[in-house]
């Protein structure tokens, strides 16, 4: 007789007698043994889930603990090799650089860079208010001597004559020299930077004041919106003066055809456009194909000889929509004209009736700004060219359609233009 025990394992023991072993047992005892394993695979399912989670969440968290201490580790021997670089030691500074990247390759843009503070605990608030009245403070700086205000005093001792020692009013009278009649208020702020009296003598109202009304006339009579004459010039929008306004064109012009009809030339045309604005309202104009290289030293007197040059006058105007517009109108020299007509003189005297005309053109540009420098850029809005018959009176105007053969003016600032000074402001 067979005898079938399961233990606590769930394995079956089959004690098998020795005269008693039938295939019926072995059946049941195999059948048993693939149900007590297959109960003891089904019961811990859940229980083995849960723990592989918890198992993975670990290592997880423990990846990002290591990589935060290689970032971390890689962060101070970067900031260790910006620090010795800029001490100087270029060759410790490349070392700390190999190392940091070979701990994090991209360490360098994750590196919040910011300003160390300052050791004697100065705060910036304070600073930025400093700065903001700093001619007031300059002000207080200025030292009293034999009752008399001293805007700056020599660093060493001088056995000639200091300029410290002139007044206030020769000084700011020798400033509007630097500014001259050219108004080169560039000139004038690069003065200032000299010293604390340079400084408070280069803000004097009354310099930007007659700056402004050089430039806008009585239309500037009032400060508001602006806080000071020195913001009015700076961002009020106005033609500039240091430099030449510049417009190239260019296109391609079909030629004629060869003579065997086998080719037919085609020609790529280039000629630019000057405009030189002066403060008491005249402007020069000229058109020609000659690089700026040739053509812009020539346009620094507005009494040039080149050729085909019209000279006019100009106009500033805002609207209602807060856009700067410039009025110009300008013609031909009357030498120029008188030159052309000695040399068709001929051609009068066969056409005696021919009238004498006069030949203006009006051109209207509209002012903004482009990039980092203000005021550097005018687009064309409106060109006409006016005919005026002096015998009978009568003016024909025919207006040019803007096309692409009208490309905007962009500003070109020309060092030799303020180089020397003819007038004060």
């Amino acid at each position: 007789m067979a005898e079938s025990i399961i233990n606590s394992r769930g394995i079956v023991e089959a004690h098998e007698g020795e005269n008693e072993n039938t295939d019926d047992s072995n059946l049941q005892v195999e059948l048993n043994v693939f149900r007590a394993q297959w109960m003891s695979e089904l019961k811990p399912n859940s229980g083995s889930n849960g723990g592989n989670r918890g198992l993975s969440s670990r290592a997880a968290d423990l990846r990002r603990r290591q990589e935060q201490a290689r970032e971390e580790k890689a962060r101070e021997l970067f900031l260790k090799a910006v620090e010795e670089e800029e001490n100087g030691a270029v060759y410790e500074a490349i070392k700390y650089y190999r190392r940091a990247m070979q701990i994090v390759p991209d360490i360098e843009f994750k590196i919040n860079y910011s300003r160390t503070p300052d050791p004697d605990g100065g705060n910036e608030n304070d600073m930025d208010g400093e700065i903001e009245d700093l001619l007031a403070y300059f002000h207080q700086q200025l030292t009293l001597q034999d009752n008399s205000l001293k805007i700056c005093v020599p660093e060493v001792e001088m056995t000639q004559m200091h300029i410290s020692a002139l007044p206030p009013e020769v000084l700011i009278y020798i400033f509007r020299w630097v500014v001259s009649s050219d108004l080169d208020l560039r000139a004038l702020e690069q003065l200032s930077l000299v010293c604390r009296g340079f400084y408070i003598c280069a803000r004097d109202p009354e310099i930007w004041r007659s700056a402004c009304l050089r430039v806008w006339g009585r239309s500037c009579t009032k400060l508001v919106p602006f806080n000071s004459w020195r913001e009015m010039f700076l961002e009020r929008p106005r033609v500039r003066f240091d430099g030449v306004y510049i417009s190239k064109t260019a296109y391609i012009r079909q030629g004629e055809e060869s003579l065997d009809g086998f080719y037919r030339a085609w020609h790529q045309v280039e000629y630019y456009r000057y405009l030189r604005f002066f403060p008491d309202g005249q402007v020069m104009m000229l058109t020609t194909p000659e690089d700026p290289l040739v053509t812009v030293p020539r346009l620094r007197s507005r009494n040039t000889r080149v050729e085909s040059i019209m000279c006019g006058h100009y106009r500033l105007s805002q609207d209602t929509d807060n856009q700067t517009k410039v009025f110009v109108v300008v013609s031909k020299r009357k030498e120029e004209k008188v030159a052309e007509y000695q040399r068709n003189s001929r051609f009068c005297r066969r056409n005696p009736a021919a009238p004498e005309t006069e030949h203006s053109f009006h051109v209207g540009l509209q002012l903004s700004s482009g990039g980092r420098q203000s005021f550097n850029k005018l687009n064309w809005i409106h060109h006409s060219c006016h005919i005026n018959y002096r015998s009978t009176g009568e003016t024909v105007v025919t207006a040019f359609d803007l096309d692409q053969m009208y490309a905007s003016f962009f500003f070109a600032r020309v060092k030799s233009y303020t180089a020397f000074s003819e007038r004060p402001l």
